[in-house]
């Protein structure tokens, strides 16, 4: 785990100090070691030049030191990540890994490149953001995991006749940092996206000219930074494909996974938070090692606190467990580099630092979480309500769709009486809006995900400013690719795809990999790999998904031999308490930024707007959730500290 950068261009001073100043912003990533590394040039002067910063989990020896290179043929690579099955891939080299100096995954990751080529790139199981340097046909190839755990950004040099062509890096602050990019602004179609959904959605970024690199897409290009290709080295499979799998063979597969995620040189730990996602987690891997430490943050607040249960499933489990309580005194001081640590403006982010902080102090490097099972086996309300709403909009096709509306109004105002200024911004609420969607099923996720309603996000943003629109809170290419891989499945496994795609791909996970990696710590996510996705999906969707929110498969195979009552509660999902925090301490530092029109204003947003919606929430208006009030705040205050306007 570590952080990477990089630029293709001459290698001039001024481009070679670009370099050290973007991987002197990662130093979070990797305070164990940094290097860089320059080509040789071609007869223009330009090669490629990497960087990186250095978080030893894997071969702490010199030998595991990046940029790394191969000794048969001088290619190139830096790594972010982990490759899980590099012990597998050694091994099926045979003799090509002979004279390997390190005994670590990337050495294994370069020798099969560079015997394989780029087409290698789906035999790698793991968290991974690339860039590697093919030397005999001088291309440079980017590529991300899969399921998008770690990031890539790209700038592209604006003017044509530049030094420069492409800069890289896993932080879109340290191209930032880079000053490479001048005058940079924030993207409107960005800020628009923060609205809807909370958080950026890629390929943008809320900087312009600065772009996400898909989740399992590679992109190779010449010394110049001339694309030559840019394809999906991984796509899932097509609905059907292949014979039905059973839970024996998905219980197998979990089981490897955790395994393989154990894999480590520095001392681990398990995030546990009671629930059965991070308690199937815990449960394999006391299986597999027998001597696990696992952790979960407390709090004062009774409604938040979970960490009665965890303890019981850490004594079940007989894991060696600690407990670290969080304050609201506690939170509050360490807000300031909380925020601090998120790359890009977002709603949440703040519970993964949190965590990943307590689990550094406590002297680990690493900690595996159990993110990915809501995802999976249909936890969440969308797997219930999505599917209700688009069967009962086929099924009544032949009512005028005015008349539909309508009635959906008369609901949606017996279901969440207001009134005031400010409307109430609940699913009841979006009712009429997601009627007139029929039984799209993108149209009727957004909604539902959405942070406000469509029509008053009017009142929130400057229309005038933020020209670049957004179709239904997505970029248009990410939802003709989200058309494109939902078609022809069940409404369960398509709305599972959205939620993989959307709710983690574009959210949890970037947001997890900024925070922790702030806390100088490697988060990893055993439910979150592409071998278990695989078995996962050739289930029939019944046996998957139903009875829906349950999971009950991942409880079967997950906490076996564990006293099923300690799992028969509500589900409540790991939140900070900040619906009293923003009404109590919090209030007035956030209420000095959502009051502030000049700094609201620079982002895009309508200052009247905001402030309004600021006094409702504090009112205690109805149907005015905390996250709506939080992304706004991050957006402002993370644009102001980076200096950026619209």
């Amino acid at each position: 785990m570590c952080g990477l950068a990089g630029i293709l261009g001459v290698p001039t001073a001024a481009n070679r100090d670009a370099l050290r100043r973007m991987n002197a912003a990662m130093v979070h990533r990797g305070p164990d070691g940094e290097g860089t590394w320059v080509g040789e040039p071609d007869g223009d002067g330009w090669t490629p030049m990497l960087a990186h910063r250095r978080l030893a989990i894997l071969d702490l020896s010199p030998a595991g030191a990046q940029p790394m290179l191969d000794p048969s043929t001088g290619n190139a690579v830096v790594l972010n990540g982990e490759i899980y099955n590099y012990q597998m891939l050694r091994a099926e080299l045979g003799a090509e890994a002979k004279g390997l100096e390190s005994s670590g995954d990337t050495a294994a990751m370069l020798r099969l490149l560079s015997v394989h080529g780029v087409r290698a790139l789906p035999a790698l199981r793991g968290m991974f953001a690339i860039a590697f340097w093919d030397r005999g046909r001088r291309e440079l190839t980017l590529a991300r995991d899969p399921a998008g755990i770690k990031p890539l950004y790209l700038l592209r040099n604006p003017r044509k006749d530049g030094d420069w062509a492409l800069a890289f890096a896993s932080e879109l602050r340290a191209l930032l940092a880079s000053g490479l990019l001048p005058d940079p602004r924030l993207d409107p179609v960005a800020v628009r996206s923060v609205v809807w959904n909370g958080f950026v959605v890629s390929p943008h970024t809320i900087v312009a000219g600065i772009e996400s690199l898909q989740s399992g897409e590679g992109l190779t290009l010449d010394v110049h930074g001339r694309e030559q290709a840019r394809w999906p080295f991984w796509q899932r499979a097509e609905p059907g494909a292949g014979p039905a799998a059973d839970e024996a063979e998905v219980a197998e597969a979990l089981a490897e996974s955790v395994r393989l995620h154990l894999a480590s040189d520095v001392p681990l730990g398990v995030f546990l938070s009671g629930g059965v996602d991070s308690s199937a987690v815990a449960n394999f891997a006391q299986r597999a090692s027998g001597r696990v430490r696992t952790f979960t943050l407390a709090f004062e607040e009774a409604r938040h606190n979970e960490g009665i249960f965890a303890r019981r499933v850490a004594e079940a489990i007989g894991t060696e467990h600690q407990e670290v309580l969080l304050t609201q005194q506690d939170f509050i001081e360490s807000l300031e580099p909380a925020l601090e640590s998120l790359d890009q403006p977002t709603f949440d982010g703040i519970n993964s630092y949190v965590m990943s902080r307590a689990v550094r102090e406590a002297g680990f490097k690493v900690a595996l979480v159990g993110t990915g099972g809501d995802e999976l086996f249909g936890g969440y309300t969308s797997f219930r309500d999505l599917p209700q709403l688009a069967q009962w909009a086929r099924r009544t096709t032949w009512v005028p769709r005015a008349l539909k509306v309508s009635a959906a109004r008369v609901l949606a105002a017996l279901k969440t009486p207001g009134g005031g200024a400010v409307p109430p911004q609940t699913r009841w609420a979006k009712l009429p809006d997601m009627v007139a969607c029929g039984d799209d099923l993108i149209a009727l996720y957004q909604l539902a995900y959405g942070l406000f309603l469509p029509g008053f996000q009017d009142r929130l943003l400057d229309a005038a400013r933020l020209t670049g629109g957004l179709r239904q809170g997505l970029p248009a290419q990410t939802h003709e690719a989200l058309r494109g891989e939902i078609a022809g499945r069940d409404v369960r496994e398509a709305i599972s795809v959205l939620e993989q795609r959307l709710f983690l791909g574009e959210r949890l996970l970037p947001d997890t990999d900024a925070a922790s990696m702030a806390a100088s710590i490697e988060i990893r996510l055993p439910l979150v790999d592409t071998a278990l996705l695989a078995a996962v999906e050739r289930l029939p969707a019944a046996v998957r998904f139903e009875p829906i929110r349950k999971k009950a498969m991942l409880r079967r195979i997950g906490l076996a031999g564990l006293d099923p009552a300690l799992f028969d509660r509500p589900k409540q999902g790991f939140e900070l308490p900040y619906e009293q925090w923003l009404k109590g301490a919090l209030g007035g530092s956030v209420g000095q930024v959502l009051e502030d029109a000049d700094r609201v204003g620079a982002v895009g947003l309508a200052p009247d707007g905001v402030a309004s919606l600021w006094q409702a929430f504090r009112a205690g208006a109805p149907g005015l959730y905390w996250t709506r009030l939080w992304a706004l705040y991050v957006l402002v205050r993370w644009s102001a500290t980076h200096g950026l306007r619209c």
